[in-house]
């Protein structure tokens, strides 16, 4: 009897890990060219005003099983700002806002992941640096779709949003007459590796 109790400890401990195996998320690079980054923030009082970057790339682990592995890293080029008035944009990339020369990326990076109130939705913790300056932010968001493409690839979407202080950042311009908080919407599309 003794015997069969050490085969089936001996079997339970084998066993054990494959029951109990980490998750493994899929690994994805964002496409830019279905990826967008848009900002929003109020301008004189009188309406919200609204621009996008144009650049962005990174990539994302994901496993809807465990979310707590799944991981997030964008960089966005502070040069592709884009509000449809050069002389605006350029005034955007300047000292008195984004500083690009200086600090030419924008990065987001996850710190945790978890599992959202709804189906398909997720809290992302992260680290968004502008201007040199690093500042923990919260991010909803939500899957939008996933399957293949017409060439073979595996997709999956997601679209999320923030809010942030911009004086936090350094980014300190026309306090009375620009909205101190901007909202930044984002859809991204990601190829699986």
């Amino acid at each position: 009897m003794q015997i069969f109790r050490s085969i089936a400890a001996a079997l339970a401990l084998i066993a054990s890990p494959v029951l109990v195996a980490p998750a493994i998320a899929a690994d994805y690079t964002i496409d830019n060219s279905h990826s967008s980054v848009l900002f929003k923030t109020d301008y004189l009082g009188v309406a919200p005003f609204w621009g996008r970057f144009n650049k962005v790339e990174g990539q994302f682990s994901y496993d809807a099983k465990s979310p707590t592995a799944s991981t997030l890293a964008v960089t966005i080029d502070a040069n592709s700002i884009f509000t449809a008035d050069k002389k605006r944009d350029d005034h955007l990339k300047s000292p008195d806002f984004f500083n690009a020369k200086q600090f030419p990326a924008i990065t987001l990076k996850s710190v945790a992941v978890k599992a959202g109130p709804r189906a398909d939705s997720y809290v992302v913790d992260a680290d968004l640096t502008v201007r040199g300056v690093t500042r923990r932010v919260t991010i909803a968001l939500a899957k939008t779709g996933e399957g293949k493409d017409p060439w073979g690839g595996v997709r999956v979407g997601f679209e999320g949003e923030l809010e942030i202080d911009r004086t936090e950042f350094g980014i300190t311009y026309m306090p009375d007459g620009i909205g101190k908080k901007v909202a930044i919407l984002f859809a991204v599309q990601g190829v699986k590796k």
